[in-house]
Protein backbone atom coordinates (compact mmCIF):
# COMPACT_ATOMS: atom_id res chain seq x y z
CA UNK A 1 0.00 0.00 0.00
CA UNK A 2 1.01 3.75 -0.68
CA UNK A 3 0.17 6.91 0.47
CA UNK A 4 -2.14 7.53 -2.27
CA UNK A 5 -4.02 4.10 -1.41
CA UNK A 6 -3.92 5.05 2.22
CA UNK A 7 -5.82 8.53 1.47
CA UNK A 8 -8.39 6.64 -0.74
CA UNK A 9 -8.70 4.61 2.15
CA UNK A 10 -8.98 7.19 4.38
CA UNK A 11 -11.94 8.66 2.36
CA UNK A 12 -13.65 5.39 2.04
CA UNK A 13 -13.59 4.99 5.66
CA UNK A 14 -15.04 8.71 5.93
CA UNK A 15 -17.99 8.18 4.01
CA UNK A 16 -18.34 4.98 5.37
CA UNK A 17 -19.09 6.58 8.65
CA UNK A 18 -21.26 9.53 7.45
CA UNK A 19 -23.47 7.22 6.07
CA UNK A 20 -23.91 5.78 9.33
CA UNK A 21 -24.43 8.84 11.10
CA UNK A 22 -27.47 9.41 8.12
CA UNK A 23 -28.68 6.01 8.08
CA UNK A 24 -28.98 5.77 11.88
CA UNK A 25 -30.03 9.67 11.96
CA UNK A 26 -33.18 8.83 9.75
CA UNK A 27 -33.79 5.26 11.25
CA UNK A 28 -34.22 7.15 14.57
CA UNK A 29 -32.35 3.96 15.65
CA UNK A 30 -29.73 1.57 15.36
CA UNK A 31 -25.83 1.43 16.45
CA UNK A 32 -23.21 4.03 15.76
CA UNK A 33 -21.02 3.66 18.49
CA UNK A 34 -19.73 0.19 16.98
CA UNK A 35 -20.53 0.99 13.56
CA UNK A 36 -18.15 3.54 13.56
CA UNK A 37 -15.08 1.73 15.25
CA UNK A 38 -14.99 -1.10 12.52
CA UNK A 39 -15.72 1.46 9.14
CA UNK A 40 -11.63 1.42 8.67
CA UNK A 41 -11.44 -2.18 9.05
CA UNK A 42 -14.42 -2.98 5.96
CA UNK A 43 -12.97 -0.20 4.12
CA UNK A 44 -9.97 -2.36 3.50
CA UNK A 45 -11.60 -6.06 3.59
CA UNK A 46 -13.56 -4.61 0.82
CA UNK A 47 -11.05 -2.56 -1.65
CA UNK A 48 -8.39 -4.73 -1.23
CA UNK A 49 -8.62 -7.96 0.77
CA UNK A 50 -11.24 -9.78 -0.26
CA UNK A 51 -12.22 -11.44 -3.41
CA UNK A 52 -16.47 -10.84 -3.69
CA UNK A 53 -17.83 -9.25 -6.80
CA UNK A 54 -21.27 -7.12 -6.45
CA UNK A 55 -22.21 -8.26 -10.07
CA UNK A 56 -22.21 -12.28 -8.60
CA UNK A 57 -22.57 -11.45 -5.10
CA UNK A 58 -23.40 -15.47 -4.23
CA UNK A 59 -20.40 -16.67 -6.18
CA UNK A 60 -19.81 -20.11 -4.42
CA UNK A 61 -16.17 -18.85 -4.46
CA UNK A 62 -16.00 -16.08 -3.12
CA UNK A 63 -14.96 -14.65 0.27
CA UNK A 64 -16.94 -14.72 3.09
CA UNK A 65 -17.75 -11.53 5.70
CA UNK A 66 -19.79 -12.64 8.73
CA UNK A 67 -20.38 -9.75 11.45
CA UNK A 68 -20.77 -11.67 14.33
CA UNK A 69 -21.47 -8.46 16.07
CA UNK A 70 -24.73 -8.25 13.96
CA UNK A 71 -25.87 -4.57 15.28
CA UNK A 72 -23.23 -2.78 13.93
CA UNK A 73 -24.45 -3.79 10.25
CA UNK A 74 -24.65 0.15 9.30
CA UNK A 75 -21.21 0.05 8.43
CA UNK A 76 -21.39 -3.05 6.39
CA UNK A 77 -24.45 -1.75 4.16
CA UNK A 78 -22.58 1.28 3.92
CA UNK A 79 -19.24 -0.46 2.27
CA UNK A 80 -21.53 -2.28 0.50
CA UNK A 81 -23.30 0.47 -1.12
CA UNK A 82 -19.74 2.00 -1.67
CA UNK A 83 -18.80 -1.17 -3.80
CA UNK A 84 -22.05 -1.52 -5.86
CA UNK A 85 -23.99 -4.44 -4.02
CA UNK A 86 -26.56 -2.21 -3.26
CA UNK A 87 -28.42 1.37 -4.18
CA UNK A 88 -26.91 4.04 -2.00
CA UNK A 89 -30.15 6.12 -1.92
CA UNK A 90 -31.49 2.74 0.13
CA UNK A 91 -29.08 3.36 2.86
CA UNK A 92 -31.96 5.58 4.68
CA UNK A 93 -34.42 2.99 4.94
CA UNK A 94 -32.37 1.24 7.44
CA UNK A 95 -34.92 0.05 9.75
CA UNK A 96 -37.87 1.04 8.43
CA UNK A 97 -40.94 -1.16 7.51
CA UNK A 98 -40.47 -2.97 4.67
CA UNK A 99 -36.96 -2.33 4.12
CA UNK A 100 -34.74 -5.45 3.34
CA UNK A 101 -31.97 -3.19 5.60
CA UNK A 102 -32.59 -4.63 8.45
CA UNK A 103 -31.38 -3.75 11.99
CA UNK A 104 -29.07 -6.90 11.59
CA UNK A 105 -27.70 -8.96 8.67
CA UNK A 106 -30.46 -10.26 6.77
CA UNK A 107 -29.02 -13.24 4.47
CA UNK A 108 -31.99 -13.60 2.76
CA UNK A 109 -32.62 -10.46 1.57
CA UNK A 110 -30.02 -8.48 1.32
CA UNK A 111 -27.22 -9.09 -1.30
CA UNK A 112 -23.37 -9.19 -0.54
CA UNK A 113 -24.57 -10.43 3.35
CA UNK A 114 -23.26 -13.77 3.81
CA UNK A 115 -24.81 -14.49 7.54
CA UNK A 116 -28.25 -13.55 8.89
CA UNK A 117 -26.89 -12.19 12.79
CA UNK A 118 -27.63 -10.70 15.83
CA UNK A 119 -28.25 -12.99 18.43
CA UNK A 120 -24.29 -12.85 20.25
CA UNK A 121 -22.34 -15.60 19.47
CA UNK A 122 -23.76 -17.22 16.77
CA UNK A 123 -22.12 -15.30 13.97
CA UNK A 124 -18.78 -16.72 14.74
CA UNK A 125 -19.83 -20.50 15.25
CA UNK A 126 -21.17 -20.01 11.03
CA UNK A 127 -17.82 -18.24 9.97
CA UNK A 128 -16.28 -21.51 11.80
CA UNK A 129 -19.09 -23.76 9.96
CA UNK A 130 -17.76 -21.71 7.03
CA UNK A 131 -14.33 -22.11 6.80
CA UNK A 132 -14.54 -25.81 7.18
CA UNK A 133 -16.89 -26.88 4.84
CA UNK A 134 -14.26 -24.90 2.26
CA UNK A 135 -12.05 -27.29 3.38
CA UNK A 136 -13.64 -30.08 3.12
CA UNK A 137 -14.91 -29.26 -0.56
CA UNK A 138 -11.31 -28.18 -1.36
CA UNK A 139 -12.54 -24.75 -2.02
CA UNK A 140 -9.67 -21.89 -1.69
CA UNK A 141 -12.33 -19.08 0.16
CA UNK A 142 -11.37 -17.59 3.39
CA UNK A 143 -14.00 -16.21 6.22
CA UNK A 144 -13.69 -13.61 8.06
CA UNK A 145 -15.72 -12.84 11.73
CA UNK A 146 -15.74 -9.64 12.79
CA UNK A 147 -16.49 -10.04 16.45
CA UNK A 148 -17.46 -7.89 19.27
CA UNK A 149 -15.44 -7.82 22.61
CA UNK A 150 -18.38 -7.37 24.41
CA UNK A 151 -19.64 -10.13 22.29
CA UNK A 152 -16.92 -12.04 23.32
CA UNK A 153 -18.18 -12.65 26.97
CA UNK A 154 -20.75 -15.50 25.04
CA UNK A 155 -19.54 -18.69 26.05
CA UNK A 156 -20.73 -19.71 22.28
CA UNK A 157 -17.66 -17.59 20.91
CA UNK A 158 -15.12 -19.66 22.98
CA UNK A 159 -16.13 -23.26 21.98
CA UNK A 160 -16.33 -22.16 18.12
CA UNK A 161 -12.52 -21.17 19.00
CA UNK A 162 -12.01 -24.20 19.85
CA UNK A 163 -13.54 -26.17 17.17
CA UNK A 164 -11.54 -23.53 14.80
CA UNK A 165 -8.15 -24.67 16.45
CA UNK A 166 -9.03 -28.29 16.72
CA UNK A 167 -9.62 -28.80 12.16
CA UNK A 168 -6.89 -26.08 12.16
CA UNK A 169 -8.91 -23.71 10.16
CA UNK A 170 -6.15 -21.41 8.53
CA UNK A 171 -8.39 -20.24 5.93
CA UNK A 172 -10.60 -18.64 9.24
CA UNK A 173 -9.54 -14.97 10.35
CA UNK A 174 -11.50 -13.89 13.42
CA UNK A 175 -11.42 -10.37 13.57
CA UNK A 176 -12.32 -9.08 17.66
CA UNK A 177 -13.04 -5.67 17.88
CA UNK A 178 -11.41 -4.72 21.25
CA UNK A 179 -13.34 -0.59 21.63
CA UNK A 180 -13.61 -1.52 25.55
CA UNK A 181 -17.73 -0.61 25.64
CA UNK A 182 -21.08 -2.70 25.54
CA UNK A 183 -24.47 -1.36 25.88
CA UNK A 184 -24.12 -1.96 29.95
CA UNK A 185 -20.78 -0.06 30.15
CA UNK A 186 -17.22 -0.51 30.02
CA UNK A 187 -16.69 -4.55 29.35
CA UNK A 188 -13.81 -5.14 31.68
CA UNK A 189 -16.20 -4.21 34.32
CA UNK A 190 -19.16 -6.11 33.34
CA UNK A 191 -17.52 -9.24 32.61
CA UNK A 192 -13.72 -8.91 31.62
CA UNK A 193 -13.03 -11.21 28.87
CA UNK A 194 -9.03 -10.02 28.39
CA UNK A 195 -6.65 -11.07 28.13
CA UNK A 196 -7.60 -11.69 24.53
CA UNK A 197 -4.23 -12.46 23.17
CA UNK A 198 -2.87 -14.86 25.35
CA UNK A 199 -6.77 -16.30 25.96
CA UNK A 200 -6.84 -16.83 21.65
CA UNK A 201 -3.28 -18.25 21.84
CA UNK A 202 -4.32 -20.75 24.77
CA UNK A 203 -7.30 -21.72 22.39
CA UNK A 204 -4.76 -22.47 19.56
CA UNK A 205 -4.89 -19.18 17.65
CA UNK A 206 -2.12 -17.16 16.29
CA UNK A 207 -2.81 -13.62 17.69
CA UNK A 208 -1.98 -10.67 15.71
CA UNK A 209 -2.40 -7.19 17.87
CA UNK A 210 -3.14 -3.80 16.01
CA UNK A 211 -4.37 -0.36 15.79
CA UNK A 212 -7.89 -0.57 14.25
CA UNK A 213 -7.21 2.64 12.64
CA UNK A 214 -3.85 2.25 11.17
CA UNK A 215 -4.19 0.80 7.50
CA UNK A 216 -0.89 0.12 7.30
CA UNK A 217 -1.39 -2.19 10.71
CA UNK A 218 -4.22 -4.10 9.00
CA UNK A 219 -2.83 -4.46 5.62
CA UNK A 220 0.61 -6.57 7.40
CA UNK A 221 -2.19 -8.47 9.87
CA UNK A 222 -4.06 -9.60 7.04
CA UNK A 223 -1.17 -10.83 4.90
CA UNK A 224 0.25 -12.53 8.16
CA UNK A 225 -3.20 -14.53 8.56
CA UNK A 226 -2.87 -15.49 5.01
CA UNK A 227 0.90 -16.81 5.37
CA UNK A 228 -0.27 -18.80 8.43
CA UNK A 229 -0.76 -22.35 8.06
CA UNK A 230 -2.18 -25.19 10.17
CA UNK A 231 -3.90 -22.80 12.97
CA UNK A 232 -6.49 -20.27 12.87
CA UNK A 233 -5.50 -16.59 13.38
CA UNK A 234 -7.25 -13.78 15.44
CA UNK A 235 -6.73 -10.05 14.82
CA UNK A 236 -7.44 -8.53 17.84
CA UNK A 237 -8.24 -4.54 16.85
CA UNK A 238 -7.65 -1.93 19.55
CA UNK A 239 -10.25 0.76 18.24
CA UNK A 240 -11.98 3.58 19.29
CA UNK A 241 -15.88 3.24 19.90
CA UNK A 242 -17.57 5.99 17.81
CA UNK A 243 -14.23 6.88 15.85
CA UNK A 244 -14.34 10.16 13.95
CA UNK A 245 -17.02 12.08 15.73
CA UNK A 246 -15.92 13.67 18.84
CA UNK A 247 -18.78 13.74 21.14
CA UNK A 248 -19.54 9.80 20.03
CA UNK A 249 -15.30 8.64 20.80
CA UNK A 250 -15.45 6.53 23.84
CA UNK A 251 -19.01 7.59 25.20
CA UNK A 252 -20.89 4.39 25.69
CA UNK A 253 -23.97 6.05 25.33
CA UNK A 254 -23.80 5.85 22.14
CA UNK A 255 -23.80 2.39 21.73
CA UNK A 256 -27.26 2.17 20.74
CA UNK A 257 -28.24 5.65 20.18
CA UNK A 258 -29.54 7.47 17.52
CA UNK A 259 -28.18 11.10 17.00
CA UNK A 260 -31.01 13.96 16.68
CA UNK A 261 -31.05 16.27 13.85
CA UNK A 262 -28.24 19.06 15.63
CA UNK A 263 -26.16 16.04 16.75
CA UNK A 264 -26.52 14.37 13.26
CA UNK A 265 -25.36 18.23 11.53
CA UNK A 266 -22.38 17.85 14.11
CA UNK A 267 -20.75 14.65 13.17
CA UNK A 268 -21.44 15.10 9.74
CA UNK A 269 -19.92 18.78 9.39
CA UNK A 270 -16.72 16.95 11.47
CA UNK A 271 -16.60 14.08 9.09
CA UNK A 272 -16.79 16.66 5.66
CA UNK A 273 -14.12 18.69 7.05
CA UNK A 274 -11.53 15.39 7.96
CA UNK A 275 -12.49 14.57 4.04
CA UNK A 276 -11.80 17.84 2.67
CA UNK A 277 -8.51 17.75 4.37
CA UNK A 278 -7.39 14.38 2.75
CA UNK A 279 -8.12 16.55 -1.10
Amino acid sequence: MNATQEKELKKLATRIRMDVIEETHAAKSGHPGGSLSIADLLAYLYTYEMHVDPKNPDDPDRDRLVLSKGHTVPALYAVLAAKGFLPHEDLITLRKVDSYLQGHPDLKHTPGIDMSTGSLGQGFSAACGMAIAAKMAGKSYRTYAIVGDGESQEGQIWEGAMFAAHYKLDNLCMILDWNGLQIDGEVEKIMNPTPFKEKLEAFGFHVIPIDAHDFYQIEAALNEAKQTKGKPTAIVMKSVKGKGVSYMENRVEWHGSAPNDELCKKALDELQAYLDSLN
